[in-house]
């Protein structure tokens, strides 16, 4: 197997729209929880989110293009683009087709299903636009990026739900280790913040009911959590091949170490209350990465919010680490930037490379409320500077799907 680093960072979250900007923002302990904004949720029983602020698609592609693209797609572009350009990986002079990307999206486009939908109520199928498919599926994101980048080699979408962004990244790993390509790009986009998809995971009762203080709204493993914030955003990561990134003489930022994934196979929506199948998953990303659990510094936990998640995720880091686990230091930048679904693994992968390159673990925010069930070192409420040698970051969907990541300190 060969060795894969990371040399290029992207995001576009409800925190900052690029990785200095959200990054400052994390460690400040600043949330980007607010009332919605892009539809009247007045009639909803949750009315918050944590959206994407001032984002001008303009920034990165044609006025042609941004007509032809739903908002996933854009923000997928644009964190690939961010990343691509700090890693210096000019596709001049690259072989096009050792060059991908895989990036993943839980839900594609819901506002243009529910945009379509009514103008076909109101007008009739002939009035349907043409490029309704082409814009709403979720493989558009990798393939847009990919056609303005020029990357020519393996390219598709994960979509398993809020783990999707941690299989992007995952299966772009796994692609460069197995020699199929030298370069990739990996992460997760997601923009869903509409009246269905709110109403649907409102139905589920999942989110947060925390409409007078949003700020304080995503509060994982607190006593007093009542479900999760939506929000949207992207983040991408360039992954390459070790001696190819050096003979470009590329800075490295980490070196990816690990990959697991299972399926609990126990329900659509709860987790597998023993946490069996997310404690295999990070002890399959630790054999991969030769490592034990005492090797890893901090773990950036999936840490939605919600009751089950929680407590059940405490459960199988302990499974899973053991005595270690009473002394890594955990924590779900979810607090902050509110659950980004599909995208949410792809920009806390970004997050764990960032802690380590700087040597700091950001906080749980709005932790005040000890949960018995819930009792290991959460980082709570301000960031903690650390010698950050390695991170586990975790990621669990709907339908059982558990993806863990390792990324650790760069030694040639």
């Amino acid at each position: 197997m060969r060795r894969v680093v990371v040399t290029g960072l992207g995001a576009v979250t409800p925190v900052g729209n690029d990785v200095p900007a959200m990054w400052a923002a994390l460690l400040a302990g600043k949330s980007g929880v607010g009332p919605i904004q892009s539809f009247d949720a007045s009639a909803f029983e949750s009315r918050i989110a944590a959206e994407v602020k001032g984002f001008d698609p303009a920034s990165y592609i044609s006025p042609k293009e941004i007509r032809r693209t739903e908002r996933f797609t854009q923000l997928a572009i644009a964190a690939a683009t961010q990343a691509v350009r700090q890693s210096g990986v000019s596709i001049e002079r690259e072989d096009p087709f050792r060059c991908g990307v895989i990036i993943g999206s839980g839900m594609g486009s819901m506002h243009l299903i529910e945009e379509q939908h009514s103008v076909y109520l109101a007008k009739g199928p002939k009035k349907l636009t043409p490029f309704m498919i082409p814009m709403l599926i979720c493989n558009m994101a990798p393939g847009h990026v990919a056609m303005n980048l020029g990357f020519k080699g393996p390219n598709f979408c994960t979509t398993t739900a809020c783990a999707s962004g941690a299989h992007g990244v995952g299966e772009a790993f796994r692609i460069i280790q197995r020699g199929a390509a030298d370069v990739m790009l990996g992460g997760g986009t997601e923009s869903c913040v509409s009246p269905m998809a709110v109403g649907g995971f409102c139905a589920l009762m999942a989110l947060s009911r925390r409409n007078g203080e949003p700020a304080t709204a995503s509060r994982p493993f607190d006593r007093e959590r009542d479900g999760f914030v939506i929000g949207e955003g992207a983040g991408v990561l360039v992954l390459e091949e070790l001696e190819h990134a050096k003979k470009r003489g590329a800075a490295i930022l980490a070196e990816m170490a690990g990959y697991g994934l299972t399926a609990d196979a126990y329900h659509m929506t709860a987790p597998d209350p023993e946490g069996t199948g997310a404690a295999k998953a990070m002890a399959l990303a630790l054999e991969d990465a030769r490592m034990r659990p005492e090797d890893v510094t901090y773990l950036n936990a999936h840490g939605t919010s919600t009751e089950l998640n929680d407590k059940i995720e405490t459960l199988a880091i302990k499974k899973t680490f053991g005595p270690a686990a009473k002394t890594v230091a955990v924590s779900s930048t979810k607090s902050m930037t509110g659950h980004l679904i599909g995208a949410a693994g792809g920009v806390e992968a970004v997050i764990s490379v960032l802690a380590i390159t700087d040597g700091v673990m950001p906080p749980t925010i709005n932790y005040e409320h000890p949960d018995p069930e819930c009792d290991l070192d959460y980082v709570p409420n301000h960031a903690r500077r650390a010698a950050v040698k390695a991170v586990l970051s975790n990621s669990l969907g709907f339908g059982g799907h558990n993806a863990t990541v390792i990324f650790r300190k760069f030694h040639g």
